[in-house]
């Protein structure tokens, strides 16, 4: 909702010093705020449960994954994300797609999200079955957890002072939950989610007001071209549909060279053009960086964003040959 305010209100923010920008968004909404908002990462293709819970365990073995962002650098209150996220894949025995498996897989995620004067953290537990078919499989996914909301009114500048709406901060813990689907083949696979599923909503005196349904969904797909032992191309796209607002979407073009270095880009119109680069460093672990430079006008305020990325995995089936284990 934060998001919208901003993009919307472009215009009229660039106008305003910059010390303003976050207190006068908070202006715009209202009596309530809503809390459960998924966090949207540069590099969301190396950590996939962050938008569908269906991706849990699909790396085989133990997978420990930390993400942190640095959004807007150079703008006051800008946000802030970090996740820690661990889950296990299935024992997978055989070659290829023909593998004796269990089909259930499972993780948990650690998170802190801040802008402006709003901040949450919180913890989520994941699940995914399998189903497996003769050359694809689809796996069915779900997520839940808890979430500590706040948003420090008392910080906020006004006009006036002593207004009532600004002396008291909030603070309440919100139930989430989110569904996701992936079907996935050895060279293209396709994932439709919600991974905020709720729609709570905060009211100034610190009542959940009411809990529903949140009208988010997430597309994803792409496909694994092996243009040579070495090179591997992967084409990928990203669909956020909202109510009441235009289709969101992410194009990102990744290659694999010798299974080992990874180079990108991302394209999101009228935010960001995103360069990516990864590095396996050993089978074992591997790290990312990516670079957001701004299209929007915040670029006049903004330098850009920062993004890293730190996987460790370990666990993993010897012998192991699973489905294009560093492309999704």
């Amino acid at each position: 909702m934060i998001y919208t305010n901003l993009y919307t209100k472009l215009n009229w923010l660039t106008r305003l010093k910059m010390r303003w920008l976050f207190s006068g968004c908070f202006l715009f909404l209202g009596t309530a705020l809503q809390g459960q908002q998924e966090v949207m990462y540069s590099q969301y293709m190396n950590n996939m449960i962050n938008i569908n819970p269906a991706y849990t365990g699909n790396r085989a073995g133990d997978n420990i994954t930390s993400l942190y962002r640095k959004q807007w650098v150079n703008i006051e209150g800008a946000p802030t994300t970090f996740s820690l996220s661990w889950d296990r894949g299935t024992e997978d025995i055989g070659e290829g797609l023909h593998q004796t498996f269990s089909p259930v897989s499972y993780g948990l995620q650690l998170y802190s999200d801040k802008l402006g004067i709003e901040s949450s953290q919180g913890i989520q537990a994941f699940y995914s079955y399998r189903i497996r078919f003769s050359e694809s499989f689809l796996t069915l996914g779900v997520s839940g957890g808890v979430m500590n909301y706040r948003a420090a009114y008392s910080q906020v500048s006004t006009s006036q002072g002593g207004d009532p709406l600004f002396q008291e901060d909030v603070s309440a813990f919100e139930p989430t939950a989110g569904i996701g689907a992936l079907y996935a083949t050895l060279h293209w696979y396709v994932g439709l989610s919600a991974p905020a599923l709720l729609k709570t909503k905060i009211d100034d005196n610190n009542y959940r007001i009411t809990t529903g349904a949140n009208s988010q969904y997430f597309l994803t797909t792409g496909y694994i071209f092996e243009v040579s032992e070495n090179l591997k191309l992967k084409p990928s796209l990203l669909l956020k549909a909202i109510k009441g607002e235009s289709l969101h979407f992410n194009v990102n073009l990744n290659a694999w060279i010798q299974n080992t270095v990874g180079l990108g880009v991302s394209y999101r119109p009228n935010d960001a053009l995103v360069g990516l680069f990864q590095l396996q460093v050993n089978p074992w672990i591997s790290i990312g960086y990516s670079y957001d430079y701004l299209l929007s006008n915040l670029k006049t305020f903004s330098t850009g964003s920062h993004e890293l990325m730190l996987r460790y995995e370990f666990n993993r089936p010897k012998n192991q040959h699973i489905l294009s284990p560093r492309y999704y």
